[in-house]
């Protein structure tokens, strides 16, 4: 059974708005003060934020592709 090309836009664009969402929210996480000490300190963001920022990626380009394609 084939998806239908308004399922995939709508899709798409949920995903878009969930990739930005997190990549705000690992934006606010890393500039909190632990995510500041953190970098600090060992000169890196934590793990918590590096994985934030690729699922938001992996988001973003997915809702893209999604969006995008016909």
């Amino acid at each position: 059974m084939a998806v239908k090309s308004g399922n995939n836009t709508l899709i798409g664009i949920v995903l878009l708005v969930i990739g930005v969402g997190i990549a705000f929210w690992g934006s606010q996480l890393a500039d909190s003060l632990s995510g500041q000490l953190s970098k600090t300190l060992t000169g890196s963001p934590t793990d918590k934020v590096m994985m934030m920022y690729i699922g938001a990626a992996a988001c973003i380009v997915a809702g893209l592709f999604m969006t995008i394609k016909r």
